[in-house]
């Protein structure tokens, strides 16, 4: 299969890249490393990744930034931030990329645990996990030629640490555990699922 890994360097995407090189064709794409360049917030940019890349079988999303803190001092403008870049930029590679998608193909998006178990200073984070997990549900009885789609939603993931203090009492996940989230999304039968991993 080919691959397409948005976010292929990052936390969680050399993880699932390491996973699925060792029999599919990888493509690792970032906004300012991988093999090669897009940015999410940007439709032209989107439009000319999946121009440069070609068709594919299987799309990984696992970007996507969001405003983080206390919602007395957050602005529509820190909100509209996180909007545009994890909710609307992952959105956009499913409706730009369904042009490119070969048919059986499958799209795997990224939300996270604050849609079920919020913290303090999360809620743009939580309202865009949320989101995201409804596209995906709604997107799967839509999308044609028997394109599958899901999300997966992990906890703090055991390489990031240091978030810990903002997530108190949470237990961080085995990143072989997130890995395998995704193999199941991009290998197995799912679709309109939300791929939790807590």
């Amino acid at each position: 299969m080919k691959i397409v890994i948005i976010g292929g360097t990052g936390t969680i995407g050399k993880k699932v890249s390491a996973l699925l090189e060792k029999d599919h064709e990888i493509i690792r794409a970032g906004s300012k490393s991988g093999d090669v360049q897009v940015d999410i917030t940007s439709e032209a940019s989107i439009e000319a990744f999946f121009k440069k890349t070609g068709t594919f079988d299987a799309l990984i999303s696992t970007v996507g930034n969001g405003h983080f803190g206390p919602l007395a001092t957050t602005t529509v403008e820190d909100f509209k931030k996180g909007l545009l870049n994890k909710l609307l930029g992952q959105v956009s590679l499913v409706l730009i990329g369904q042009k490119y998608i070969n048919p059986k193909g499958s799209f795997t998006l990224t939300s996270g645990i604050l849609s079920d178990d919020p913290i303090r200073s999360g809620t743009n984070l939580a309202t865009i996990n949320g989101a995201l997990n409804s596209f995906v549900l709604s997107a799967a009885i839509e999308l044609e030629n028997s394109v599958r789609i899901n999300v997966v939603s992990p906890g703090l993931v055991e390489d990031s640490l240091d978030l810990l203090p903002a997530f108190p009492g949470h237990i961080p996940v085995a990143m072989d555990k997130v890995a395998n989230a995704y193999a199941k999304s991009v290998l197995g039968a799912l679709t309109g699922q939300v791929i939790k991993v807590y």
